[in-house]
């Protein structure tokens, strides 16, 4: 068939795709209405970033391998797709993330949440902060709080309130190690706009995330709340679990794998086609005519789709900047190592000028990620520093990685399988005037009624961001293709 009709087309099998084909189902299940939908996707399998492999017992995840219970939207998913029971904490006996500073692997002082430390007695006492640091830190409790409007990068931001080693030593890595980012560039609006926000209500960091903390303890004690949820959270069989139970639920007509758009144009009123349609162009020669449509693609693809269509919206889509990682999953006997370190892994800060960004220990950090007696290390290359790094050819990435474990952590058996995994142009970048551009884009969207957007490209990175996405804009494409 050259041509095929829907009422709303979902560009995209990723997470926030799937989410907007998920959210469409569920409105027809409780409406009794079903609203034909059409999702698709260019590669043959559905998933985007999210990727788990298992090879001799060994659970490897090729892109991200938890989500942030702090953000809903993920656990709320896995709750409606009754999968819940597939929901796996962090190991709390392996808790703690090290920083490797002058060659050495320096324990994350406890209670230190991103920024600024939450546990002042504990981070007094720890050694990876200077006595002149630890004082500079200190006048964050009395410096004012800032005034202008001007937006900061987070190098500014963490520079002005806790000064340049905090910055250098904890800062910097942990934040390359969540968004592949350079902090001298990325907008803390569009990043972390709670550290604007603690500024403003507490004026000082520090006294702020401690009363925040305070509050929490104080709600857990008169509650007698217990988490029910660590931090970090995963599925059993990997996070692949998650796209896959999307996809079940689906009907599996309205999903087209392997199956390109290379353009979205605007279908001018007639007799057969109201005005509001829209046109897709497939790379087979095919069309699908949809009324709505939801672009769940990283920005620039959406951006290409639109060219003809909006060059304006097409270059404001073009201007988010993104940068290519690649992830290396090795694993060992445990006698291969001299030592078996107790945490989640570590992040590095620039100033080593290391060739990997950062290590998860996985088989730390959730218990059936390797066989007993194995372990099973994950290490991260590439970022906005060293993009050049995450396209190099498996066996070099292998190597590569081999060779800074080696050095960093005296691991030099051969190890018992190696994966590695290039996600070309795969990490949005949120630099500074990030929210202007979004601002552009919805600008020019009001143009284009029943074109929607979705993904990491625009109001957060995560696995929970995506979600949201993807529901917000199902439910706006709802809303047009009913009105």
């Amino acid at each position: 068939m050259k041509e095929r009709t829907t009422a709303i087309a979902i560009i995209g099998g990723g997470i926030a795709g799937l989410a907007a084909a998920y959210h469409l189902r569920s409105k027809a299940k409780e409406t009794g209405q079903e609203t034909d939908c059409l999702l698709l996707e260019a590669q043959n399998r559905l998933g985007g970033k999210i990727l788990t492999e298992k090879v001799d017992g060994f659970i490897i995840e090729g892109g991200p391998d938890c989500f942030i219970s702090e953000k809903p939207a993920a656990l709320q998913l896995c709750h409606k797709l009754e999968i819940q029971n597939h929901l796996m904490k962090t190991d709390e006996s392996h808790q703690g993330t090290f920083i490797l500073w002058k060659g050495k692997l320096h324990k994350l002082p406890e209670g230190f949440m991103l920024l600024a430390p939450s546990d002042i007695p504990s981070f007094l006492k720890d050694p990876l902060i200077t006595p002149l640091g630890k004082l500079r830190m200190a006048m964050d409790l009395i410096l004012p709080g800032k005034k202008s409007p001007a937006e900061e990068t987070l190098a500014q931001f963490v520079q002005r309130r806790l000064g340049k080693e905090v910055l250098d030593k904890i800062a910097d890595p942990l934040v390359a190690g969540i968004h592949a980012s350079d902090p001298a560039t990325m907008s803390l609006r569009s990043t972390f706009p709670r550290f604007i926000e603690l500024e403003h209500h507490y004026r000082s960091i520090i006294r702020g995330m401690m009363k925040r903390k305070k509050q929490y303890l104080k709600y857990k004690k008169k509650s007698g709340y217990i988490p029910q949820y660590s931090l970090f959270m995963t599925l059993k069989d990997g996070l692949s679990e998650l796209p896959h139970a999307v996809a079940s639920t689906l009907n599996r007509r309205a999903i087209l794998t392997g199956k390109k758009v290379i353009a979205i144009e605007r279908i001018t009123g007639n007799v057969t086609s109201p005005p509001r349609h829209y046109a897709l162009r497939l790379s087979d020669g095919t069309t699908v005519t949809a009324q709505a449509v939801i672009a769940a693609t990283p920005s620039f693809i959406a951006g290409d789709l639109v060219k003809d269509l909006d060059q304006s919206l097409a270059g404001n889509l073009n201007a988010i900047r993104y940068v290519s990682t690649a992830t290396v999953s090795l694993a060992y006997r445990d006698e291969d190592s001299a030592a078996r370190w107790n945490g989640f892994g570590f992040v590095i800060p620039h100033k080593e000028k290391r060739k990997i960004m950062a290590s998860t220990w996985s088989s730390n950090k959730f218990f059936n990620r390797a066989p007993h007696g194995n372990f099973l290390i994950r290490c991260f290359v590439g970022g906005a520093r060293n993009e050049d790094l995450a396209l190099l050819a498996e066996r070099q990435l292998i190597a590569l990685v081999r060779e800074e474990l080696a050095d960093i952590m005296g691991i030099t058996a051969e190890p018992l399988l190696a994966r590695a995994y290039r996600w070309e142009k795969s990490m949005p970048q949120y630099v500074v005037g990030h929210s202007d551009t979004l601002k552009r884009i919805d600008e020019r969207l009001q143009a284009h009624p029943g074109l929607f957007l979705a993904g990491s490209a625009y109001r957060g990175i995560g696995i929970s961001d995506c979600i949201k996405s993807g529901d917000r804009a199902a439910m706006k494409a709802l809303e047009y293709i009913n009105t």
